[in-house]
Protein backbone atom coordinates (compact mmCIF):
# COMPACT_ATOMS: atom_id res chain seq x y z
CA UNK A 1 0.00 0.00 0.00
CA UNK A 2 2.68 2.24 -0.92
CA UNK A 3 0.91 4.60 -2.79
CA UNK A 4 -1.04 6.34 0.38
CA UNK A 5 0.81 8.86 2.44
CA UNK A 6 2.92 7.62 5.51
CA UNK A 7 1.41 10.38 7.53
CA UNK A 8 -2.22 9.71 8.97
CA UNK A 9 -4.35 13.24 7.04
CA UNK A 10 -4.84 14.32 10.97
CA UNK A 11 -1.30 14.99 10.97
CA UNK A 12 -1.28 16.56 7.28
CA UNK A 13 -3.86 18.97 8.50
CA UNK A 14 -1.56 19.89 11.69
CA UNK A 15 1.15 20.82 9.14
CA UNK A 16 -1.65 23.10 7.27
CA UNK A 17 -2.51 24.59 10.31
CA UNK A 18 0.96 25.34 11.10
CA UNK A 19 1.60 26.86 7.99
CA UNK A 20 -1.01 29.16 8.53
CA UNK A 21 -0.07 29.94 11.75
CA UNK A 22 3.59 30.96 10.79
CA UNK A 23 2.10 32.96 7.81
CA UNK A 24 -0.26 35.03 10.10
CA UNK A 25 2.57 35.54 12.62
CA UNK A 26 4.83 37.48 9.79
CA UNK A 27 2.17 39.23 8.75
CA UNK A 28 1.47 40.69 12.20
CA UNK A 29 5.19 41.38 12.12
CA UNK A 30 5.78 42.83 8.94
CA UNK A 31 7.96 40.35 7.17
CA UNK A 32 7.89 39.85 3.61
CA UNK A 33 7.13 36.16 2.35
CA UNK A 34 9.89 35.12 -0.61
CA UNK A 35 10.11 32.79 -2.83
CA UNK A 36 13.70 32.06 -4.19
CA UNK A 37 14.87 29.18 -6.62
CA UNK A 38 15.59 25.48 -5.68
CA UNK A 39 17.87 25.50 -9.00
CA UNK A 40 21.04 27.49 -8.48
CA UNK A 41 24.59 27.41 -10.20
CA UNK A 42 26.08 27.48 -6.99
CA UNK A 43 25.34 24.99 -3.70
CA UNK A 44 26.69 25.12 0.09
CA UNK A 45 30.23 24.38 0.02
CA UNK A 46 30.24 22.85 3.63
CA UNK A 47 32.19 20.00 3.86
CA UNK A 48 29.46 17.97 6.10
CA UNK A 49 26.83 19.29 3.35
CA UNK A 50 26.24 17.07 0.29
CA UNK A 51 23.77 18.23 -2.47
CA UNK A 52 22.18 16.54 -5.82
CA UNK A 53 22.73 18.22 -9.19
CA UNK A 54 20.59 18.33 -12.31
CA UNK A 55 21.99 19.22 -15.68
CA UNK A 56 19.53 22.04 -17.85
CA UNK A 57 21.00 23.77 -20.53
CA UNK A 58 24.27 21.93 -20.96
CA UNK A 59 24.96 23.13 -16.84
CA UNK A 60 24.88 22.11 -14.50
CA UNK A 61 22.87 23.15 -11.49
CA UNK A 62 22.31 21.73 -8.06
CA UNK A 63 19.24 21.38 -5.22
CA UNK A 64 19.92 23.63 -2.60
CA UNK A 65 20.30 22.75 0.56
CA UNK A 66 18.72 25.81 2.05
CA UNK A 67 17.65 28.99 0.60
CA UNK A 68 20.30 31.16 2.41
CA UNK A 69 21.83 32.16 -0.50
CA UNK A 70 19.79 33.79 -2.41
CA UNK A 71 17.52 35.16 0.49
CA UNK A 72 20.91 36.94 1.38
CA UNK A 73 21.22 37.97 -2.05
CA UNK A 74 17.49 39.45 -2.07
CA UNK A 75 18.69 41.38 1.83
CA UNK A 76 21.68 43.06 -0.27
CA UNK A 77 18.91 44.69 -3.24
CA UNK A 78 17.12 46.44 -0.28
CA UNK A 79 13.97 43.83 0.39
CA UNK A 80 13.99 44.27 3.55
CA UNK A 81 12.42 41.62 6.56
CA UNK A 82 11.78 38.55 4.71
CA UNK A 83 11.23 34.73 5.32
CA UNK A 84 10.48 31.95 3.25
CA UNK A 85 8.69 28.40 3.67
CA UNK A 86 10.28 25.63 1.04
CA UNK A 87 11.73 22.81 0.11
CA UNK A 88 15.35 22.03 0.88
CA UNK A 89 17.31 19.06 -0.22
CA UNK A 90 20.38 17.25 1.50
CA UNK A 91 22.31 13.88 0.27
CA UNK A 92 21.81 11.95 3.40
CA UNK A 93 20.52 8.49 3.87
CA UNK A 94 16.65 8.60 4.86
CA UNK A 95 16.51 7.98 8.62
CA UNK A 96 14.25 8.33 11.70
CA UNK A 97 14.56 12.17 11.61
CA UNK A 98 16.24 13.30 8.20
CA UNK A 99 14.21 13.12 4.89
CA UNK A 100 16.34 13.99 2.02
CA UNK A 101 13.98 16.07 0.53
CA UNK A 102 11.95 18.29 3.60
CA UNK A 103 10.36 21.52 4.32
CA UNK A 104 12.87 24.70 5.92
CA UNK A 105 11.16 27.96 7.45
CA UNK A 106 14.37 30.86 7.09
CA UNK A 107 14.05 34.22 7.78
CA UNK A 108 16.14 37.24 7.95
CA UNK A 109 15.99 40.52 10.42
CA UNK A 110 17.83 43.36 8.94
CA UNK A 111 19.53 45.47 11.36
CA UNK A 112 18.96 43.09 14.33
CA UNK A 113 21.54 41.23 16.77
CA UNK A 114 20.99 37.53 17.51
CA UNK A 115 19.52 38.23 21.06
CA UNK A 116 16.80 39.99 19.15
CA UNK A 117 16.22 37.19 16.63
CA UNK A 118 16.46 33.98 19.19
CA UNK A 119 13.69 36.32 21.09
CA UNK A 120 11.66 36.29 17.90
CA UNK A 121 12.28 32.59 17.20
CA UNK A 122 11.08 31.72 20.94
CA UNK A 123 8.26 33.31 20.22
CA UNK A 124 7.14 31.73 16.79
CA UNK A 125 7.70 28.03 18.39
CA UNK A 126 5.77 29.15 21.88
CA UNK A 127 3.20 30.37 19.84
CA UNK A 128 2.43 27.12 17.86
CA UNK A 129 2.92 25.11 20.69
CA UNK A 130 0.16 27.17 21.91
CA UNK A 131 -2.23 26.75 18.82
CA UNK A 132 -1.26 22.99 19.53
CA UNK A 133 -2.72 22.67 22.93
CA UNK A 134 0.78 22.58 24.81
CA UNK A 135 1.81 24.77 27.72
CA UNK A 136 5.67 25.28 27.02
CA UNK A 137 8.06 27.74 29.28
CA UNK A 138 10.44 29.65 27.74
CA UNK A 139 13.62 28.27 26.81
CA UNK A 140 16.79 28.74 29.10
CA UNK A 141 20.45 29.25 27.13
CA UNK A 142 23.08 27.36 27.69
CA UNK A 143 26.54 28.41 26.17
CA UNK A 144 28.37 25.48 24.56
CA UNK A 145 30.90 25.35 26.78
CA UNK A 146 28.63 25.17 30.08
CA UNK A 147 26.97 22.24 27.67
CA UNK A 148 30.22 20.31 27.43
CA UNK A 149 30.97 21.07 31.01
CA UNK A 150 27.60 19.74 32.43
CA UNK A 151 27.67 16.33 30.70
CA UNK A 152 31.69 15.63 29.49
CA UNK A 153 33.50 17.50 32.21
CA UNK A 154 35.80 19.48 29.93
CA UNK A 155 36.40 22.83 28.05
CA UNK A 156 35.80 22.24 24.22
CA UNK A 157 37.66 25.40 23.72
CA UNK A 158 41.00 24.62 25.47
CA UNK A 159 40.72 20.36 25.40
CA UNK A 160 42.80 18.78 22.48
CA UNK A 161 42.32 16.82 20.13
CA UNK A 162 44.56 13.86 21.62
CA UNK A 163 41.83 14.50 24.89
CA UNK A 164 38.65 14.84 22.75
CA UNK A 165 39.76 11.25 20.66
CA UNK A 166 40.83 9.59 23.96
CA UNK A 167 37.13 10.31 25.60
CA UNK A 168 35.37 9.36 22.40
CA UNK A 169 37.37 6.06 22.03
CA UNK A 170 36.07 5.41 25.87
CA UNK A 171 32.58 6.21 25.27
CA UNK A 172 31.35 6.23 21.77
CA UNK A 173 31.78 2.56 19.85
CA UNK A 174 34.12 3.06 16.49
CA UNK A 175 37.26 4.09 14.84
CA UNK A 176 37.87 8.04 15.27
CA UNK A 177 41.19 8.09 14.49
CA UNK A 178 40.75 10.18 11.27
CA UNK A 179 38.27 13.04 12.62
CA UNK A 180 39.92 16.24 13.37
CA UNK A 181 39.45 18.46 16.35
CA UNK A 182 36.05 19.63 14.92
CA UNK A 183 35.05 16.67 13.86
CA UNK A 184 35.52 15.11 17.28
CA UNK A 185 33.99 18.19 18.59
CA UNK A 186 31.09 17.36 15.97
CA UNK A 187 31.13 13.57 17.40
CA UNK A 188 31.01 14.18 21.20
CA UNK A 189 27.96 16.87 20.22
CA UNK A 190 26.00 14.86 18.54
CA UNK A 191 26.95 11.35 20.61
CA UNK A 192 27.08 12.58 23.97
CA UNK A 193 25.96 16.53 24.70
CA UNK A 194 22.70 16.78 22.46
CA UNK A 195 20.97 13.51 24.06
CA UNK A 196 21.82 15.53 27.66
CA UNK A 197 20.10 18.75 26.44
CA UNK A 198 16.70 20.13 28.35
CA UNK A 199 13.86 18.09 26.65
CA UNK A 200 11.60 20.98 27.55
CA UNK A 201 14.05 23.17 24.78
CA UNK A 202 17.16 25.05 25.08
CA UNK A 203 19.17 27.74 22.93
CA UNK A 204 22.78 27.00 22.41
CA UNK A 205 24.61 29.36 22.19
CA UNK A 206 28.72 30.72 21.75
CA UNK A 207 30.25 28.10 19.57
CA UNK A 208 33.63 27.58 18.84
CA UNK A 209 35.00 30.05 16.10
CA UNK A 210 35.85 27.26 13.91
CA UNK A 211 32.05 26.76 13.69
CA UNK A 212 31.27 29.74 12.15
CA UNK A 213 30.36 29.40 8.72
CA UNK A 214 28.47 32.07 7.75
CA UNK A 215 28.10 34.01 11.11
CA UNK A 216 30.15 36.63 12.80
CA UNK A 217 32.58 35.96 14.99
CA UNK A 218 33.32 37.78 18.46
CA UNK A 219 34.39 36.66 22.38
CA UNK A 220 32.74 35.20 24.88
CA UNK A 221 32.94 36.75 28.53
CA UNK A 222 36.17 35.55 29.23
CA UNK A 223 37.87 36.34 26.09
CA UNK A 224 37.58 33.18 24.35
CA UNK A 225 36.93 33.41 20.50
CA UNK A 226 33.20 32.14 19.71
CA UNK A 227 30.88 31.92 16.82
CA UNK A 228 28.36 34.19 17.19
CA UNK A 229 25.63 31.58 16.30
CA UNK A 230 22.90 29.75 18.42
CA UNK A 231 20.74 26.31 17.97
CA UNK A 232 17.38 25.53 19.24
CA UNK A 233 16.67 21.96 20.37
CA UNK A 234 13.58 20.57 21.68
CA UNK A 235 12.59 17.03 22.82
CA UNK A 236 16.35 16.09 21.69
CA UNK A 237 16.77 17.60 18.42
CA UNK A 238 18.19 20.00 16.62
CA UNK A 239 14.98 22.49 15.70
CA UNK A 240 16.58 25.76 14.22
CA UNK A 241 20.07 27.50 13.80
CA UNK A 242 20.45 31.23 13.39
CA UNK A 243 23.83 33.08 12.95
CA UNK A 244 24.40 37.17 13.34
CA UNK A 245 25.55 36.72 9.80
CA UNK A 246 28.88 37.33 8.17
CA UNK A 247 28.81 40.91 6.11
CA UNK A 248 32.38 40.68 5.20
CA UNK A 249 32.44 39.94 1.93
CA UNK A 250 36.47 39.20 1.97
CA UNK A 251 36.14 36.65 4.98
CA UNK A 252 33.43 34.65 3.61
CA UNK A 253 35.12 34.28 0.09
CA UNK A 254 37.77 33.32 2.43
CA UNK A 255 35.99 30.64 3.88
CA UNK A 256 34.63 29.47 0.99
CA UNK A 257 37.81 28.82 -0.39
CA UNK A 258 39.03 26.86 2.73
CA UNK A 259 35.68 24.62 2.30
CA UNK A 260 36.10 23.88 -0.86
CA UNK A 261 39.74 22.98 -0.08
CA UNK A 262 38.93 20.93 2.52
CA UNK A 263 36.42 18.92 0.25
CA UNK A 264 39.00 18.62 -2.51
CA UNK A 265 41.03 17.06 0.43
CA UNK A 266 38.71 14.66 2.05
CA UNK A 267 37.93 13.62 -1.58
CA UNK A 268 34.69 15.00 -1.62
CA UNK A 269 32.56 15.98 -4.90
CA UNK A 270 33.79 19.71 -6.10
CA UNK A 271 31.37 23.09 -6.20
CA UNK A 272 31.86 26.05 -6.99
CA UNK A 273 32.35 29.14 -5.74
CA UNK A 274 29.91 31.14 -4.71
CA UNK A 275 30.64 33.68 -6.69
CA UNK A 276 26.32 35.53 -6.77
CA UNK A 277 26.55 35.83 -3.28
CA UNK A 278 30.12 36.84 -2.33
CA UNK A 279 29.48 40.17 -5.14
CA UNK A 280 26.28 40.18 -3.71
CA UNK A 281 28.19 41.04 -0.28
CA UNK A 282 30.20 43.41 -2.19
CA UNK A 283 28.37 45.36 -3.35
CA UNK A 284 26.63 46.23 0.64
CA UNK A 285 25.34 43.74 3.33
CA UNK A 286 23.38 45.05 5.96
CA UNK A 287 24.21 43.69 9.46
CA UNK A 288 21.37 41.21 9.64
CA UNK A 289 20.50 37.96 11.94
CA UNK A 290 18.85 35.52 10.57
CA UNK A 291 17.53 31.41 10.92
CA UNK A 292 16.92 28.36 9.61
CA UNK A 293 14.26 26.40 11.11
CA UNK A 294 13.25 22.63 10.32
CA UNK A 295 9.75 22.58 10.04
CA UNK A 296 9.43 18.89 9.55
CA UNK A 297 10.98 17.89 13.04
CA UNK A 298 9.27 20.81 14.89
CA UNK A 299 5.90 19.56 13.53
CA UNK A 300 7.28 15.96 14.84
CA UNK A 301 7.46 17.67 18.72
CA UNK A 302 4.06 19.42 18.23
CA UNK A 303 2.85 16.21 17.41
CA UNK A 304 5.22 13.74 20.05
CA UNK A 305 6.03 12.20 16.67
CA UNK A 306 8.46 9.34 16.72
CA UNK A 307 9.67 9.18 12.70
CA UNK A 308 9.82 12.00 10.70
CA UNK A 309 7.44 9.53 8.22
CA UNK A 310 4.84 10.48 10.72
CA UNK A 311 4.57 14.25 9.56
CA UNK A 312 5.27 13.55 5.62
CA UNK A 313 2.84 12.64 3.08
CA UNK A 314 5.34 10.94 1.14
CA UNK A 315 9.09 10.46 2.01
CA UNK A 316 11.75 9.70 0.05
CA UNK A 317 10.43 5.53 0.06
CA UNK A 318 7.18 6.32 -0.54
CA UNK A 319 8.15 9.84 -3.24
Amino acid sequence: MTWQPSAPIPHLTARAKLNRLIRDFFARRDVMEVETPLLCSSTATDPHLQSWTAEADGRTYYLQTSPEFCMKRLLAAGCGPIYQIGKAFRREEHSRWHNPEFTMLEWYRPDWQLNELMAEVEALVLNAASAFGQNWSPFPRLTYQQAFEDCLGLNPHQASAATLLQLANHRINGDFSGLDRDGLLDLLTSHLVEPALPKSGVFLTEFPASKASLAQTGSAADGTPVALRTELYLGGLEIANGYQELVDAAEQSLRFKADIQTRQTLQLAPVPYPSHLVSALQHGFPESAGVALGLDRLLMVLLNCEQIQDILGFPIDRA
